[in-house]
């Protein structure tokens, strides 16, 4: 019962004002129609003897999206690849865009509402895979990318 009281009572003497409420999502991360990504830099993360290691080293992956509409959660990847299921969700200053590969790896690209350059935005790219052998120049363990995206909005 007290802690009922003690809320009542900070409420009572912050008020309403106090409240905090989430901004609304950045127009331009809503009205998204394509992406256009670069990441330049990036971490492995593997397993040797039972134990977690990462290594990080620059990067030159390039990664697009096009058809987003953050309506109907849906999107297209730009590679010439297998068609994946891509899910697309902005959530406050986020732009989330989940990709489900046919031979189970998970890609998961976050767009931040905050710039780099040249009208550039933030953006992280995750990749969930393993394989037991290494192939060099393929994705065989999990990496995570950082770097930034151009975007394009409707009615731009």
């Amino acid at each position: 019962m007290w802690i009922a009281r003690a809320l009542a009572f900070l409420l009572a003497m912050t008020g309403p004002a106090a409240v905090q409420i989430p901004d609304p999502s950045p127009s331009r991360l809503v009205n998204a129609t394509t992406l256009d990504c670069r990441f330049t830099a990036m971490s492995t993360g593997t397993w040797k003897g039972g134990i977690a290691e990462i290594s990080t080293r620059p990067s030159t992956i390039t990664v697009g999206f096009k058809a987003i509409d953050t309506d109907d959660g849906s999107a297209e990847a730009m590679t010439s690849g297998a068609k994946s299921h891509i899910t697309v969700r902005v959530s406050g200053n986020y732009l989330h865009l989940m990709q489900m590969e046919p031979f189970g790896a998970l890609y998961v690209t976050t767009v931040f509402a905050t710039e780099t350059k040249e009208g550039r935005l933030q953006a992280v790219h995750t990749r969930h895979e393993f394989t037991p052998v290494s192939v060099p120049g393929m994705t065989s363990r999990p990496e995570q990318y950082i770097g930034d995206c151009a975007i394009t909005v409707r009615g731009k």
